[in-house]
């Protein structure tokens, strides 16, 4: 345990509410979208998702840093991309005996700064009511005005492109070269865990920077286009908008996730919105509208698809369903062999129930 006495530490929210706790992580200041994700376990793959860069979490389950972290295994993308976090207690000792270190020193070395100490019940449910909101968390400032003032530069997620800061710089394969199969990646902020389970049915992937023109990902002659899963805003990506265009127009099977599901239906002329509160957490649940089956779905977006254009869009169906609040949860083309979920059929961390739609992926290329 570094801290003997744990520092103070603020949290204001944009409306200038202010949260009194104790520092965690690296002593500084850091501010972006504040947000809450349900799950009970897996707080690394989370810090590491790239879909979360830019935002403060707060995880909502009571204890976090207890099993400390895995420097490879349970890292989904090479660096922590969350701004911030917020959480109820935090542990600096671990007891997992194959951790490879604290939380406490993972964060310091990744630069992130925290607070715990905060009813995190509470903040949450103002957050709910609320609805999404900036924020920002110091523990080398302590006056909330000062703080208020120094949030007012950080930027709403609203009209945000951040898929080209968060992924690869330049394309790389993965799998076996000698596969049958082959897809091409369009990296909008893609998990490690997502390319594992290709990899694990056989899929040979290319792995393309988000900006990546359709001609250089058809020259490397794919079976099948997957559009990945990121941050940001996706009506502020008309670049990934016109790629899918492009692609569809091949006939080439694309699957689509989170972000990716939300660029297909940009494409099929379905407009996006952002949400009062996003889905964030491992315990969704989905209707599957073709087959009436309902899934336990790992989540994480703060924008959706319009029901009503979906609804209205002659050749789009609607295929999966948000059983908490209706919103649109999948579609796919009459028209052409794509489809896309709202969710992460990957599911790291989260149940399997929606592993499905990797074979049913692989299946349309097969054809």
């Amino acid at each position: 345990m570094k801290h003997t006495q744990q520092p103070e530490a603020l949290l204001v929210l944009q409306d200038g509410t202010v949260y009194r706790g104790l520092a965690l992580g690296k002593i500084g200041t850091a501010g972006g979208e504040i947000c809450f994700n349900t799950g009970m376990t897996g707080y690394q793959e989370i810090y590491t998702d790239p879909s979360y860069y830019g935002q403060v979490i707060i995880n909502t389950t009571s204890h976090i840093g207890n099993y400390g972290v895995l420097n490879n295994a349970e890292q989904e993308s090479s660096s922590v991309k969350i701004r911030a976090m917020v959480c109820n207690f935090f542990s600096n000792i671990h007891s997992r005996y194959t951790a490879d270190g604290s939380l406490q020193d993972y964060f310091e070395k990744a630069g992130i700064v925290g607070i715990h100490g905060v009813d995190t019940r509470q903040l949450v449910r103002y957050i709910r009511s609320k609805g999404v909101m900036n924020c920002i968390i110091s523990s080398e400032i302590l006056d909330p005005a000062i703080l208020l003032a120094e949030l007012q530069k950080v930027p709403d997620m609203a009209g945000l492109e951040l898929s080209s800061e968060v992924c690869t710089q330049e394309a790389y394969e993965q799998g076996n070269p000698e596969s049958k199969l082959r897809v091409a990646v369009l990296d909008l902020g893609v998990k490690k865990s997502i390319l594992s389970n290709f990899n694990q049915r056989g899929v040979f992937c290319k792995v393309f920077p988000a900006k990546t023109p359709y001609s250089e990902l058809a020259a490397w002659k794919p079976n099948g286009y997957f559009i990945a899963n990121g941050p940001g805003d996706p009506a502020a990506m008309p670049y990934a908008v016109e790629t899918v265009k492009q692609a569809l127009d091949t006939e080439t099977p694309l699957f689509g996730i989170c972000l990716g599901h939300q660029i297909l239906s940009l494409a099929s002329g379905i407009s996006t919105y952002k949400m009062h509160n996003g889905h964030r957490g491992l315990n969704h649940p989905v209707k599957n509208l073709i087959t009436g089956h309902c899934e336990v779905t790992s989540q994480n977006h703060g924008f959706a698809v319009k029901a009503d254009e979906v609804m209205d869009t002659d050749n789009v169906e609607l295929t999966h369903i948000n059983l908490n609040d209706k919103t649109i949860e999948g579609i796919r083309r009459k028209d052409k062999p794509a489809f896309s979920v709202q969710y992460h059929p990957e599911s790291s961390p989260g149940p399997h129930d929606s592993h499905y739609l990797f074979d049913q992926f692989i299946g349309m290329m097969n054809e």
